[in-house]
């Protein structure tokens, strides 16, 4: 068990460490909290400052993943000057690229769940973190746009971003071209068709814009 000096050192950057290793390294999910933390050595009540659960611990990978993202935009000086179209590629790029780090213990977390994405529990938190980033963008759009007939609606924007994460995400899984080469040009075309929607076709017309996705073509 962990002494009470590395106690203080003990964050939720390791725990979700530990997780994730645990996890890979089983090749399961561990049966309770009791277990996990002997294993990793350290104490029930450290891992509980932390989270409630393993479900808990699990929302806040993909949070992470969100939150990671948009930390490394903001390192980039030049963020602030790109149009939206370049901040959602960027965010979108940067998001897979992080993935793609950690790309062993997502396959595992998505296995028997990848035609039902949209239902996973675990994903909900990070379904309102990239709803709400779109929306910004969406916002400072408007902002600039004296005419409403010529605003976006944040919320069907805003839906939109999410269905095509979820769109580029079941790409990324099949992907197995060099450097997932072809899940960027996913993006690319994704993000460019979509935005050359908006800013052309009126957003009433859009009936149903997870099938106009789906239909979309990368070859």
């Amino acid at each position: 068990m962990a002494t009470k000096s590395s106690a203080a050192k003990i964050t939720e950057e390791k725990i979700i460490g530990f997780y994730m290793d645990y996890v890979l390294e089983h090749e399961a999910y561990p049966k309770s909290i009791y277990k996990f933390c002997k294993e990793c050595k350290i104490k029930e009540e450290e891992f509980y400052a932390f989270f409630g659960s393993f479900d808990g611990l699990q929302k806040t990978i993909w949070n992470t993943f969100h939150v990671n993202t948009l930390q490394l935009l903001n390192k980039n000086k030049e963020y602030g000057s790109f149009s939206n179209k370049d901040k959602m590629l960027t965010y979108f790029y940067t998001m897979f690229e992080l993935l793609t780090l950690n790309r062993s213990y997502v396959l595992f977390t998505l296995d028997g769940n990848r035609k039902t994405l949209e239902k996973m529990s675990d994903l909900k938190e990070l379904r309102t973190h990239v709803k709400e980033f779109a929306n910004e963008l969406v916002e400072e759009a408007n902002a600039d746009k004296t005419l409403k007939i010529t605003k976006q609606s944040p919320k069907i924007f805003s839906e939109g971003a999410w269905v095509q994460f979820l769109f580029l995400l079941k790409f990324w899984i099949n992907d197995s071209s060099a450097g997932f080469e072809k899940t960027d040009l996913a993006i690319e075309k994704s993000v460019t068709t979509i935005f050359d929607v908006f800013d052309n076709t009126p957003l009433d017309s859009i009936i149903d814009f997870g099938k106009f996705l789906y239909k979309e073509n990368f070859a």
